[in-house]
């Protein structure tokens, strides 16, 4: 028999053994089958993150840069197809959402069930709803669609015994499982998918040790995003890496703002996903050519190099602004709309961009003068003060309880006008320009209707109480120069905000150039 001192010793030194030997070594390995399988052997740019919050404050800027507003969403229940992961997926995309609207308020998103038919029954109903009530216009459908558990898995053991005194022995095991989650955007006109506002990720989880979930390796544009996971967090932390990339992903695509640009690719020529991306934009916008020239009306006008219509036709306004704008970016200065300038409009900095003194302004063509001889048309005379007439069929005032009112907006010259309601609760919203029609631009010689075929109502509240409609008409687009406080989200009460506090804020926008017209509806 061996005396105990000599036992003693012998468990130190295979301790000191079984604890230093690098052949159980067993995440390495697994990390590098792990990366064949997914990737193959080509090195890509590595990030440690700690999430995406950033992308999401990143895409809360750019939608205030690009002028994104009133984009609403429905969102049904994300259902888990792999019955693996027990986890919120809706609210973590809620939650994302809510982040990237911080500042701009750019997207509202409304929870649902997720009962498809409950979902078309809400759509139906929000027809007949209150202003405040409208319709929302998309819906994010989709699923946690892949988790395939132990995709790699390594394991090694090491024993050291001497019987029948001492018995030790230790072991290491890895495994990396893949999980994916797939997200549509889809309009709520017809329940019909977006094309291209799509968003397929995954993540790939390495585990070592048991119940210990050690690291999250996510890939987009050829970048691998890299997050250490703790104990506590597991697989759920990376599931919400992925709704949170999703949402970047989708409101991109959606509004055309250069997402990609908030992961860390700032040209998008330089990565091929992201350079098809961008060419599928140009190409199927510039299909039918009227897309595409309202995009730029939109931005230029946005911008300060334009000013006119957003109707998608060529005009020697919106052709001046594109070669000014051209000339900025450092490009020739035809007035082409061109793939290349698409490239280089999502590339650039807008705000180092210097706004001219002032925009290439459209002017209506007068029809043709068909009598020969006819002495040349007199200059125009100065402008006289804008004006602004709002007014309801037969000159009603007085409504019943939910009878519908409708509006008529006419400017006395080519005009932008803003309406907002202060209700029976002395909340004010803003109801028009809104998500069915966002260009606040009004034509003299075309007064336009509220709602008209816009999908929601203007209807006398049921308790009878009086409401005043305030429209604001000033001659440029003041949008981009409004505290976001007054623009807020269409059909959404404004924190804190009155008429009188609008009514300030846009005579500061316009440097006072600015018309405004009330009405009081009252009950019968």
């Amino acid at each position: 028999m061996k005396p105990p001192h000599i036992l003693r010793h012998l468990a130190l030194a295979a301790l000191a053994t079984l604890a230093g030997c690098s052949t159980l070594e067993v995440k390495q390995p697994t990390v590098e089958q792990t990366a064949e399988i997914r990737k193959g052997p080509e090195d890509k740019p590595q990030r440690s993150i700690t999430g995406f919050s950033q992308a999401l404050r990143c895409m809360d800027t750019l939608m205030l840069d690009y002028g994104v507003h009133d984009v609403t969403m429905l969102t049904e229940e994300i259902t888990d197809e792999t019955k693996k992961m027990n986890a919120g997926t809706r609210d973590m995309l809620i939650s994302a959402v809510s982040d990237m609207s911080r500042r701009s308020r750019a997207v509202r998103l409304v929870a649902f069930g997720k009962d498809t038919v409950n979902v078309i029954g809400y759509l139906a109903s929000a027809q007949s709803a209150a202003v405040y009530q409208a319709i929302p216009l998309y819906d994010i459908k989709g699923s946690v669609s892949q988790f395939d558990e132990n995709m790699i898995k390594n394991q090694k053991d090491l024993g050291f015994g001497i019987s029948p005194y001492l018995n030790l022995g230790v072991a290491r095991d890895a495994a990396s499982s893949m999980l994916a989650l797939d997200l549509s955007v889809m309009t709520t006109s017809n329940m019909s998918v977006l094309p291209g506002v799509t968003s397929r990720n995954s993540v790939v989880i390495l585990k070592q040790g048991r119940g210990f979930t050690g690291d999250a390796a996510y890939e987009k544009f050829g970048i691998n995003y890299s997050m250490n996971l703790a104990r506590s967090e597991g697989q759920t932390q990376a599931l919400r890496g992925l709704v949170e990339l999703a949402v970047v992903e989708l409101v991109g695509k959606l509004t055309k703002t250069p997402y990609w640009s908030c992961l860390n690719v700032p040209d998008p020529r330089a990565n091929e996903e992201t350079r098809l991306e961008v060419f599928d934009w140009y190409h199927s916008m510039a299909a039918t050519r009227v897309e595409l020239v309202a995009y730029f009306q939109n931005q230029l006008r946005r911008r300060g190099f334009y000013e006119g219509p957003i109707d998608g036709e060529f005009n020697p306004a919106i052709d001046e602004a594109i070669s000014n704008y051209r000339g900025a970016l450092g490009l020739s200065r035809e007035a082409v709309l061109s793939e290349d300038f698409f490239y280089a409009f999502l590339a650039a900095d807008h705000t180092k961009i210097k706004r001219p003194a002032q925009p290439a302004r459209y002017v209506a063509v007068p029809p043709a003068v068909t009598a020969s001889g006819s002495p040349p048309a007199p200059a125009p005379a100065a402008p006289a003060p804008l004006k602004l007439s709002l007014t309801t069929p037969k000159q009603q005032t007085r409504f019943a309880r939910g009878e519908s009112i409708s509006l008529a907006l006419a400017p006395s010259q080519d005009a932008h006008v803003y309406c907002y309601l202060q209700d029976e609760n002395a909340k004010v919203i803003r109801f028009f320009p809104n998500r069915f029609s966002r260009d606040s631009r009004i034509a003299a010689a075309q007064p336009l209707t509220l709602p008209g075929t816009m999908r929601f109502q203007l209807t006398m509240n049921p308790k009878g109480v009086p409401e005043t409609i305030s429209c604001f008409a000033t001659p440029d687009d003041v949008m981009a120069s409004l505290p976001q406080g007054v623009i807020g989200t269409d059909f959404e009460p404004l924190p804190g905000v009155t008429l009188d506090l609008i009514r300030v804020a846009f005579d500061k926008a316009s440097g006072g150039k600015l018309a405004q017209e009330n009405f009081r509806a009252q009950a019968k």
